[in-house]
């Protein structure tokens, strides 16, 4: 599929044809990615940050996948709340929720950055809703897929931040704290799902390192840069969600809870 008719099928919410070619290689998925996000800068859309994907390795299998992917958060599908918040799911295809801590970046790392480093680059973290979309049917699709559609990334809804070194005085203490938080998914008040911050790689930190190295070995990606925002992957499953519906992640420390309404 072109750059334009991917941008086209985000636009309107529709599954991709299913005589649409699966994408064979990482690389030219990514020149495809690249590409539409061009197109989307064009028309006057900005980057907020990334978000990286398949970093739980549990559910590698399930979706038939063997490593963690990139893409786009951009203005248009992100935003901020105090602990509650709606999401419109208007356009989204097969969308699907994902609890995540996020980062906020108050200086850009550079390209082979120490996990320490890493942290000193951090102003703020946050538990996050990622509402992810595939415009495969049924979800079934190939790794190369996922990026060509835009790292699946469909909204990022950031909850109450706080300063990372309120939390921890460095990258080892915040990562121990990390890996070891929970999270109970609900919906309507019924949990569906436990996860942890261990799911995440080798933890949300060590997941965050392995995007900034990903991303500077691929040709004509940006960069990261002060202000942008990374989400870094799912506790949990990806769980379909519909209109009317609302959920809870309650992240324990050095997170808090985050709810969401989808109209």
């Amino acid at each position: 599929m072109t750059p334009q008719s991917l941008l086209a099928h985000y636009d309107s919410g529709l599954a991709w044809p299913a005589t649409a070619a699966p994408s064979q290689e990482m690389a030219a998925a990514y020149r495809s990615a690249l590409a539409v996000r061009a197109l989307r800068i064009e028309r006057g859309e900005v980057p907020a940050g990334f978000k990286i994907g398949f970093t739980n390795r549990g559910i590698w299998a399930r979706y038939n996948v063997a490593a963690p992917i990139w893409g786009t958060v951009w203005d248009t599908t992100l935003s901020f709340c105090e602990g509650q918040g709606t999401v419109s799911l208007e356009r989204c295809c097969q969308p699907r929720l994902e609890p995540e801590v996020v980062f906020g970046f108050r200086s850009a790392p550079g390209p082979e950055p120490s996990l320490q480093e890493l942290f000193e680059c951090i102003d703020w973290m946050a538990p996050g809703f990622e509402v992810v979309q595939s415009h495969r049917p049924d979800w079934k699709f190939s790794a190369a897929d996922t990026v060509a559609d835009g790292g699946l990334h469909g909204h990022l809804l950031v909850g109450a931040r706080s300063t990372v070194r309120e939390r921890a005085s460095d990258a080892s203490e915040l990562e121990r704290q990390l890996v070891a938080a929970g999270v109970q998914l609900s919906r309507g008040g019924d949990e569906v799902e436990r996860g942890q911050g261990g799911n995440v790689l080798d933890g949300p930190l060590s997941a965050l390192r392995h995007f900034v190295l990903e991303l500077y070995q691929c040709a004509d990606a940006p960069r990261l840069k002060a202000g942008d925002v990374v989400t870094t992957g799912t506790w949990t499953d990806a769980w379909p969600v519909a209109l009317g519906e609302s959920w809870k992640a309650g992240f324990s420390t050095p997170l808090g809870p985050l709810e969401v309404h989808f109209t």
